[in-house]
């Protein structure tokens, strides 16, 4: 006979049944994703390791009433305190495929109202390894006067990893090592990014030419293998090293195709190279092969910097670079500049004057500039100078200067700027000097310094320019708090000196400064004026929805209360019952501001004055509408979560009860609750039991009881509550209740309630122990061994249902006397002071080994304490046991299978099981797991 083992775990803390009165928030973390293992650095430090690219996966495990409601959050790793700008609003945080960078102190937040919220948190440590990278540096010394010479070779290895790596270095397969060659030194370099080691072959020898492995490891922690890479090294190893076709800048004219070649004269092993460009990519079109870069059709938004880059991970990369320019003018400005040393702003016969002509251009510096006067061109003279690079403007600017000027120097000047011999068109620039030719003024239009406009439409800001020539306005923003033009720009420039801005909001309004631009016109101090732009927008009120509730006969005021609005007054307000328009409310004297609300009286709250209320405020631009909904129907009860034990189970009838507690939000804000609507609903059924329970006086905070029985095994149930009052029914509130037969409870805090389930794939969170022989497997009495031995093991799980997961252990052959198999739980925070570890098993077969219970408590290091035993054939029947510990820290419980195996040559293998059950106390008095 062979032998069969099934254990059935719940965790449920020794505790006093609580008072059923609304209490603050309490939280614990536990996870339930791949940890590698969740360690302690101290008492109060929580470390969750994973490995990158695993399923991470925490729980925010709360208590308090009314139900907390769960926010996750997280910090980065360092000691930054803002969380992260997405929060998580569930009780399970889950990250698939966990990244490095997600790494970090995760909070969870519990809050419900009452008293402070619950915070805690535990430190995610994502642990990785990346490919080493090998680098080779060479260096040659002159020993005793240059007799001879040194050759030093430095081997690098780095590598990026958590936690950090361990190295390891071979020559060909034997490790290296300080004291077994004194040719060698390994050491770690000061200040260098990742992890490093350096190894040192000091004054080459025959025998260091040879192939090199850096081999890095980080113990195998979450299962990450050791990496390697390995290098050659040869009396030819040598750096890359490089040269090019063409110059270091090129120039080239639009429509060129452009090749370029960067040659290697050295380096072994053989480089690679690789060509870029910055800024940005290889332009649209560009094709780099091998050491080859073409670009067809260059065009002038091409120009900038291409590197050709050679590595072959000895020395430091090879790199040459290829300023490329192609040739293109734009913007042809000018400036008219008044005698300077007069302080003059005006033209003025007998003072000097000086025309300033400039275009960008690409190179700059290869510009030529011609000046004409009157279609011919300009001659020189003493009064007539022509200069270049004046250092009061811009770099490259053709100035033309005109000494004390005459009468005979009016007329029309032209600056034409050219590329000789290149087919780039020339630039031109007039300007003519007159007796009219005058410095600019600005203004706005009359009846234009403030603008007015509603939100979503466009709008035009306008400054007026007079003078000869008239120059471009230059737009900007006047507040500090909004610094940028809605273009996004600093300065905007109008030829017109119209700023058009499309669907303006009301983020645009404020103060906007108009002045002349300094080219193309007299450089002189900028003339400026300032325009106002309003955006008006409709009201913004308070409360958008309200849900009102109030006693039979008892007055009710609705407020509605306008937070924000362009013009920011109401204008009128109307109030409507269920659609229809009400009478206006008397008139209030009119006070000394603008209104900032509207107000209705309901003097009495009758049956018939209950219903939909809406309040319609407009400020003249638009509308906007508070909608309060006025009852006397009670608020919805509040299930209460913390119930211990609430499942009752009834061995013979395969039925089961449930206790179902609440309490009555806010029971005097409107008639006494004089009973409550049940219903019960098996899910995916349709009929449902209805039954009334009445009550009396119903207190806050008064916890209220119902025991709901005949529910059937496995069953899970939607139950739906609501209460009654003299106006008739109230909020319903709905929630599920599970069978929690056949589940493993993990509770680890005081009267939680949170159970979980072998059915799961995830088995509660529960992990095979890596340090054991072999591990539990999960089936149900359909997917289990068909060719299992005969008399043993029970035929289903504990429900009596085929589809019941358990888990089990196969005992016979190949097991070997001592091996075991060992599940570990998830760790749980010591909130009670006594725990009880119930659970159900099946141990039928006649060589039975033994069943064991570890406590594995972390609060100083881990240190595993035997907790339960049993051993021998018990019977093909559910037993149950219930073990009482006392963890002095954090804990985890670990059942782990038979100590010996079957004997040889008797039946079939035949696996043992482990199947979960909720409930139990270790009195006796309390269980709620039934056979």
């Amino acid at each position: 006979m062979e032998v069969t083992c099934l254990l059935l775990l719940a965790l449920i803390p020794v505790h006093c049944r609580g008072q059923g009165v609304y209490a603050p928030a309490q939280a614990q973390i536990a996870h339930a994703g791949q940890a590698c293992v969740v360690k302690e650095d101290n008492i109060s430090e929580r470390v969750y390791t994973i490995r990158e690219g695993d399923t991470l996966m925490l729980q925010c495990l709360v208590t308090g009433h009314p139900r907390p409601q769960v926010r996750w959050t997280k910090t980065a790793g360092s000691a930054s305190d803002k969380f992260q700008e997405t929060s998580v609003f569930n009780e399970t945080l889950r990250i698939e495929r966990v990244a490095r960078t997600q790494g970090g102190r995760y909070y969870c937040k519990a809050e419900n109202g009452v008293g402070v919220p619950a915070i805690k948190s535990i430190r995610v440590d994502v642990q990785y390894l990346d490919e080493p990278v090998l680098t080779v540096h060479q260096t040659v010394s002159d020993v005793r006067g240059n007799f001879y010479q040194e050759k030093t070779v430095f081997l690098r290895c780095t590598v990026n990893s958590n936690p950090p790596a361990r190295f390891i270095w071979k020559r060909g397969s034997d490790t290296l090592s300080h004291s077994q060659d004194n040719g060698v030194d390994i050491y770690e370099p000061l200040y260098t990014q990742g992890e490093t080691k350096v190894l040192k072959l000091k004054n080459l020898r025959p025998q260091d030419y040879a192939s090199y492995t850096c081999q890095v490891s980080v113990r195998n922690v979450c299962g990450i293998p050791d990496k390697a890479i390995t290098f050659r090294l040869t009396n030819t190893t040598a750096p890359p090293a490089l040269k090019l076709s063409v110059n270091e800048t090129l120039v080239v004219n639009p429509g060129e195709n452009v090749t370029v070649q960067c040659l290697l004269t050295g380096g072994d092993p053989l480089p690679q190279l690789q060509w870029s460009h910055g800024p940005g990519p290889l332009p649209l079109g560009a094709l780099a092969q091998g050491g080859t870069l073409t670009i067809p059709s260059v065009q002038a938004r091409d120009s900038g910097y291409y590197n050709c880059t050679a590595t072959n991970n000895v020395g430091n990369p090879a790199k040459k670079t290829v300023n490329l320019l192609v040739r293109s003018m734009k913007n042809a400005t000018f400036q008219i500049t008044p005698d300077v040393i007069k302080e003059s702003e005006n033209i003025q016969l007998g003072q000097d004057l000086k025309l300033s002509c400039h275009v960008d251009a690409v190179p700059q510096e290869k510009v030529t500039y011609q000046w004409f006067k009157n279609g011919k061109p300009a001659r020189m003279s003493k009064r007539l100078l022509v200069t270049r690079n004046d250092p009061e403007l811009p770099a490259v600017t053709s100035s033309l200067e005109l000494i004390d000027l005459h009468f005979s120097d009016y007329g029309t000047y032209l600056c034409m700027a050219s590329f000789p011999g290149a087919p780039v068109p020339d630039l031109t620039v007039e300007v003519n000097i007159s007796s009219e030719t005058v410095p600019p003024a600005i203004s706005v239009p009359k009846g234009r310094a403030v603008v007015t406009v509603r939100e979503g439409s466009p709008a035009e800001l306008q400054c007026e320019v007079r003078g000869k020539p008239r120059p471009p306005v230059l737009w900007s923003r006047v507040d500090k708090e909004a610094v940028l033009l809605p273009s996004g720009l600093l300065l905007e420039e109008t030829p017109d000196g119209k700023l058009r801005l499309e669907r303006v909001s009301r983020d645009m309004s404020g103060t906007y400064r108009c002045q002349t631009a300094r080219y193309n016109g007299f450089n002189v101090r900028p003339r400026e004026a300032q325009v106002q732009l309003n955006v008006q927008f409709p009201p913004e009120v308070e409360p958008s929805s309200q849900d009102v509730r109030q006693a039979l006969g008892r007055p009710v005021l609705l407020r509605c209360s306008l937070l924000r609005g362009s013009p920011q007054r109401i204008a009128s307000a109307a109030w409507r019952f269920k659609g229809q328009l009400l009478p206006p409310p008397p008139v209030v004297p009119p006070a000394a501001e603008a209104p900032d609300h509207a107000e209705l009286l309901l003097d009495a709250l009758t049956r018939d004055s209950s219903g939909s209320y809406e309040c319609s405020v407009s400020n003249d631009v638009g509308s906007a509408t508070c909608l309060f909904q006025v009852s006397a129907k009670a608020y919805s009860p509040e299930f209460y979560f913390d119930t211990p034990n609430p499942t009752r189970s009834h061995k013979l009838s395969k039925n089961y009860s449930y206790v179902l507690q609440w309490t009555q939000r806010e029971p005097d804000a409107v008639d006494p609750v004089l009973s409550y609507r049940l219903s019960v609903r098996q899910l995916n059924q349709h009929n449902a039991m209805v039954k009334a329970i009445p009550v009396r006086r119903v207190e806050k905070g008064q916890l209220l009881e119902y025991i709901l029985t005949d529910l059937r095994v496995p069953h899970s149930y939607e139950i739906r509550l609501t209460p009654y009052t003299t106006f008739g029914a109230g909020d319903m509130a709905s929630r599920i209740i599970h069978y929690t037969e056949g589940r493993l409870g993990l509770i680890p805090h005081p009267n939680a309630d949170n159970t979980c389930h072998f059915e799961d794939e995830k088995i509660c969170g529960y992990t095979q122990d890596l340090t054991d022989n072999f591990d539990w497997t999960r089936q149900n009495a359909l997917t289990q061994n068909p060719k299992r031995s005969p008399n043993t093991g029970p035929p289903t799980d504990i429900s009596g249902t085929p589809e019941g997961y358990y888990m089990f252990i196969e005992t016979s052959r190949p097991r070997e006397l001592g091996d075991r198999a060992r599940l570990v739980s998830p760790l749980y925070n010591a909130s009670a002071k006594f725990y009880c570890v119930s659970f159900f098993y099946h141990m039928y077969g006649k060589h039975i080994g033994s069943l064991n219970l570890l406590v594995r408590s972390r609060n100083k290091g881990a240190l595993d304490t035997h907790a339960w035993s049993l051993s021998g054939n018990k019977g093909n029947v559910w037993q149950q046991a219930h073990v009482p510990i006392s963890p002095s820290g954090p804990f985890q419980v670990s059942p782990r299978g038979p100590e010996a195996p079957p004997r040889r040559g008797q039946g079939g293998a035949l696996p043992g099981r482990l199947r979960g059950r909720g409930g139990g106390v270790c009195d006796g008095n309390r269980v709620s797991a039934a056979v």
